[in-house]
């Protein structure tokens, strides 16, 4: 898998995570997909970073569990 997460700003003090995850063996990209949620908003960076993380964390973990070929 290739996760890559960061943050951008939106409006004053809104942070909102940003996620990317592809699966290498197919270059399938599961996230982000149509439709998908934001991840936030936060009041910090940190916040909005560590989120995307966990989403991705979570995401990765879900397709190990249950493939979608």
């Amino acid at each position: 898998f290739e996760v890559s997460a960061g943050t951008r700003m939106r409006g004053y003090r809104r942070f909102f995570g940003q996620l990317r995850v592809v699966r290498t063996t197919d270059n399938r990209q599961l996230f982000p997909f149509d439709g998908a949620p934001d991840i936030g908003p936060f009041t910090t960076q940190q916040e909005a970073l560590a989120a995307a993380q966990v989403m991705g964390e979570r995401i990765v973990q879900g397709d190990l569990d249950h493939p979608e070929m």
